[in-house]
């Protein structure tokens, strides 16, 4: 998944980006309101966490525009004044949730993955034939036995799955798999590709190239 992050406290936003980052989602950082409402427009993300207290354009201000633009791309507010009158506020913009600095990472991680399975309206697992992946704690098994995957190889085969029999471009993986600040060579996609196929073969789960258009999964009740 990609996640916006909106945080002009720099220890914090790389703190909080190296942790969603292990947790396979792609993040880009932004530290205005401006570079915020900018960014969202753009309606390339699944989830943004965005910080009340900003600089140029408040938290609430880049909410508001959100919701003017009818996204219904779920929000995550953080803020340092935890009031009810800000609570309050916030939701009533369109915020789906609250989080009041200091707050432990793993309660943040815990709303996130919340956040991001309503928003799919799906359960907290994929399937695909004897293959299942926890999207909660982003763990993938095979015939109930866990599978060490990285977290990019993690995140190709979540958007594999997730578009299960239908063809997943290259373009896509990158905005799926990559920040703006990562650099993504050439060849990035396909070594991701072939590192995940090493290990998926020998379990008898296929990823085909469709030449010309991306990747493919097809799907597990049309196996034969």
């Amino acid at each position: 998944m990609r996640i916006l992050l909106v945080e002009d406290d720099k220890v914090l936003a790389d703190a909080l980006s190296r942790a969603l980052v292990q947790s396979a989602h792609a993040v880009d950082i932004v530290s205005t309101g401006e570079e915020a409402d900018h960014a969202l427009a753009l309606g390339i993300y699944d989830l943004a966490i965005l910080d009340i207290g900003l600089p140029k354009l408040s938290g609430l201000d880049v909410l508001r525009r959100l919701r003017a633009r009818k996204s219904t791309m779920p929000v995550l507010m953080l803020t340092a004044f935890d009031t009810l009158q800000d609570r309050v506020r916030g939701l009533d913009l369109g915020a789906d949730d609250y989080l009041a600095k200091p707050f432990d990472l793993p309660e943040l991680e815990a709303r996130v993955r919340a956040l991001l399975r309503r928003s799919t309206n799906s359960t907290p697992y994929l399937e695909h034939g004897l293959l299942r992946f926890d999207t909660v704690g982003r763990r993938v098994f095979y015939e109930k036995k866990p599978l060490d995957l990285s977290p990019r190889e993690l995140a190709v085969l979540e958007l594999l799955m997730m578009r299960e029999g239908r063809v997943v471009g290259k373009e896509q993986m990158v905005n799926h798999l990559y920040g703006w600040g990562d650099e993504v060579g050439e060849n990035a996609i396909e070594v991701n590709v072939y590192r995940l196929r090493k290990k998926l073969e020998p379990l008898g789960c296929e990823i085909r190239t469709v030449r010309g258009m991306g990747y493919l999964m097809d799907r597990s009740d049309a196996e034969t």
